[in-house]
């Protein structure tokens, strides 16, 4: 987005053209693009306005309310933190740093988690270099009533003033030429510039949920973060912020947290009665042998994130299966199994197998004779003790 189309969009005519616009609908988009420029309004204004909308209708799922009052940009949006772990993260901060203490956004985007960090109580320097970006981010901290709480700049991250700051966030770019990297040294800024500025002051990184764990300095507190099940993010909290150091695993929106206690893995048997799944986070932190310590359980192979239980236990670091039957893995094996119990439709998992999900399904649900009429099963492609296994499950209520 072009700085010009942030200006007119935050002036009172743009703000009264976005609150004026109907639900977005790619079916009607065009026309309605016709009709406003028929009604005398640039085209380019227009154009912009109409992005916005569209934006703002994706956006409501990451960051609630707040995007129907917001500017954003497509890689603004992308970058973004969830409201419920922007709102965590801020509120950690603020716990560890004081109410009213400065934090310093670093490549702060179009603001969504400097408005967290000023609604939990901090001031906030933000520091955007890009000018449009900055101009949008500027646009809604004041769209959003906290302009006394937070500073918009324009600078490099690098000449950024942090005299007075208690702590600094940032959330490297991880996007090149269009492309996601995985290579932490070619994020924005690289991980080994974010680790230089920590040996200056205490800071917070979002980074990709992948980062391999030697990657995190000595003493600093490392959290993988899901969602409703879905990783988002790893954290990493650095000098004073840190906690002692060491992995976690947090689970929003119910805010468990698993912490690393350095659990040897469990040794792996067959299956008992009860297969556990367990949350990303958890697998991603490497905490697999913490979750399985919660139900008494082991592994069912060394290399594999599946844990068996005797019994059923609810904990919302596991899914919980009841385990019907198994198979050695073989598509004939399974679809007879399938049929032994009568499935009407199946659900395909898998891991540590190279079989695709989907495919497999379209190859087992011809064999059904009770397809549409039966229930739905659940099959488990994984190894167990290093054999290719089939495992029959339903999930636990």
């Amino acid at each position: 987005m072009r700085i010009e189309d942030v200006r007119a969009l935050a002036s009172p005519e743009g703000q009264l053209l976005l609150a004026g616009l109907p639900a977005y609908d790619d079916r009607e988009v065009l026309a309605l693009g016709e009709r406003l420029r028929r009604e005398g309004l640039d085209a380019a204004f227009v154009s912009a306005a109409l992005t916005q909308s569209r934006l703002r209708e994706r956006a409501v799922g990451k960051l609630g309310p707040d995007a129907a009052r917001m500017l954003l940009t497509q890689e603004g949006l992308e970058q973004a933190s969830r409201r419920e772990v922007a709102d965590r993260r801020a509120e950690r901060l603020v716990a560890t740093v004081g109410p009213d203490a400065l934090v310093a956004d670093l490549g702060c985007g179009i603001g969504a988690d400097s408005l967290a960090l000023a609604r939990a109580g901090l001031r906030v320097l933000a520091v955007e270099r890009d000018p449009a970006t900055a101009a949008a981010a500027a646009a809604n901290v004041r769209a959003l009533g906290l302009d006394d709480r937070v500073e918009v700049r324009t600078a490099d991250l690098a000449d950024a003033d942090l005299a007075g700051v208690a702590a600094a966030y940032l959330d490297p770019a991880r996007r090149g030429e269009g492309r996601r990297t995985t290579d932490p040294e070619q994020w924005s800024p690289p991980w080994s510039a974010v680790l230089r500025l920590a040996a200056r002051v205490p800071v917070v990184a979002k980074v990709a949920p992948g980062l391999a764990h030697e990657l995190v300095p000595a003493g600093a507190d490392a959290e993988w973060v899901s969602v409703d099940g879905d990783v988002v993010e790893c954290a990493v909290w650095t000098g004073g912020l840190s906690r002692g150091g060491g992995r976690s695993a947090v689970l929003l929106p119910g805010g468990d947290v698993l912490p690393g206690r350095g659990t040897p893995p469990p040794r792996a048997v067959a299956p008992f009665g009860f297969l556990y799944e367990p949350d990303g986070a958890v697998i991603r932190a490497g905490l697999v042998a913490e979750a399985a310590e919660l139900v008494d359980g082991w592994l069912l192979d060394p290399t594999i994130a599946y844990v068996t239980a005797e019994r059923l236990v609810r904990t919302p670091f596991l899914t919980a299966y009841r385990v019907l039957d198994a198979v050695p893995f073989s598509l004939r094996r399974v679809r007879d199994l399938l049929r032994a119990h009568g499935a009407g439709d199946v659900v395909v998992k898998k891991r540590g197998t190279a079989v695709v999900p989907e495919a497999f399904r379209g190859q087992l649900l011809p064999g059904l004779p009770q397809r549409g009429r039966g229930p739905t099963l659940t099959i488990v492609l994984t190894r167990v003790l290093g054999a290719h296994t089939a495992l029959l499950v339903e999930r636990c209520a």
